[in-house]
């Protein structure tokens, strides 16, 4: 694995999840991250590695690698900030106390599945962007 790439893990079967990480790697002008699926073999063992529970953790975790991982809202919030036009708004959402993001960031994650939908199956990327995932 490239050690200079933050890592996004997805929940790689949900509807809403998938849609944010084709958002994101649009706007990844500087070509940031690389991305996993939660359910993958790599996500397992990196979320292993850190002792993420991914039964309290279950749609999306941020590793910079050598540096920390986050989940939840500040992992949400982390991404944006790398992404040229969303800058600001995750700095304006940072100013509000985790406790509060999360308490809203579980709301979605309880009923992402409820609103947007899953797949049988992890999303299999096109071949242009498969160097993109781990």
């Amino acid at each position: 694995m490239n050690d200079d790439k933050k890592i996004i893990l997805f929940d790689g079967v949900c509807n809403l999840c998938n849609t944010s990480i084709q958002f994101v790697i649009k706007h990844d002008d500087k070509d940031e991250f690389r991305y996993a699926a939660l359910q993958s073999e790599v996500g397992q063992q990196l979320t292993s590695e850190r002792g993420i529970d991914t039964s309290t953790v279950d749609s999306i975790v941020l590793i910079d690698p050598g540096v920390a991982y986050y989940t939840k809202s500040d992992a949400a919030l982390e991404i944006g900030s790398n992404l040229k036009g969303y800058r600001t708004l995750s700095k304006f959402f940072k100013l509000f106390p985790v406790g509060f993001r999360n308490m809203i960031y579980d709301f979605v994650a309880r009923n992402r599945y409820k609103w947007y939908g899953k797949q049988d199956a992890c999303m299999i990327p096109t071949p242009e962007l498969q160097a993109k995932f781990l």
